[in-house]
């Protein structure tokens, strides 16, 4: 992984002055350097890639996902992502701040809001949705050089953008058709996992977890492994070392403020607790990541 990693907010070039941008990744390489596309970056905005030639291989929160024509990277608010080294391929681009998402305005029409959490890391998509939903793309790319008011503009963009993003959680839905119902041990790892994202440098114990949702740990810990495979321990675990490494590669913050960051009242016990679950000290870690050779 790239060494030089940063903190993105969505700074759109001048004149640029809408809450929502799209290009496609020829056009980003054509703005900067290789080395500029290649760097990792910690987004503080919403974004979609959607692959539609060739194929890559992207970074995301230290994971490696293999994409062809019909890939599309959901990408959220505080994860690092990474183009790759791959070169022949483009795609999509959609980047857009979380306060652009659509809001319902109405009582009568709660649905107007699209639940992002509804989607994947990464939705596949056939060819004929591929084209649908590059199609979609197309549109709002058009629009966003359309002599217009900027109020009407934002407006226009919001309604397209919740069309997409309703569009893609319809067809991932489809491609789950064969589990159309949520199961009760599905809803309480839904809500274990939301709350797991809000408190996981605070609460370490899976008991502070279920007394807070009102279920016994055995019921929880059947509703993680049901749903991830692992129990629920190794998934706080999991979320806390995620953070962990984030702040280590993406920052210069010591370990021992990342440690307190964490929730850990003793650095021995972070490192303790990040080498059982890595298999390397924070520190060996975050100079593997800046120094691969």
């Amino acid at each position: 992984m790239n060494a030089d990693i940063q903190r993105l907010g969505y700074r759109p070039r001048a004149p640029y002055q809408l809450d929502l941008e799209v290009f496609t990744v020829a056009d980003l390489r054509h703005r900067g350097s290789k080395e500029k596309v290649r760097t990792t970056h910690r987004y503080e905005f919403h974004a979609l890639v959607c692959v539609t030639q060739g194929a890559c291989t992207q970074v995301v929160d230290f994971k490696s996902i293999s994409c062809k024509p019909g890939s599309l990277l959901v990408l959220r608010p505080g994860q690092v992502h990474n183009y790759g080294r791959d070169e022949d391929w483009d795609g999509w681009n959609i980047l857009f701040r979380p306060e652009f998402l659509p809001v319902s305005t109405t009582l009568r029409d709660p649905r107007l809001t699209v639940d992002l959490e509804r989607l994947p890391e990464q939705v596949i998509l056939s060819s004929h949705e591929l084209r649908q939903v590059t199609d979609s793309i197309q549109q709002m790319r058009e629009d966003t050089l359309v002599d217009a008011p900027l109020e009407d503009l934002h407006a226009l963009l919001r309604h397209q953008l919740h069309a997409l993003l309703t569009r893609l959680v319809i067809l991932h839905g489809h491609q789950q058709a064969q589990e159309p119902l949520i199961s009760p041990a599905l809803q309480r790892f839904k809500r274990f996992q939301q709350l797991v994202d809000e408190r996981f440098a605070q609460w370490h114990q899976v008991a502070d977890y279920a007394s807070q949702l009102g279920y016994t740990e055995k019921s929880l810990a059947r509703a993680v492994a049901a749903a991830r495979g692992v129990t629920a321990k190794a998934f706080i675990a999991a979320r806390i070392n995620l953070e962990a490494k984030r702040l280590l590669v993406h920052t210069e913050v010591p370990v021992v403020a990342i440690a307190e960051k964490l929730g850990f009242e003793e650095a021995t016990n972070f490192s303790k607790f990040f080498k059982r679950e890595v298999g390397c000290t924070p520190t060996e870690f975050r100079q593997r990541q800046r120094d691969p050779t």
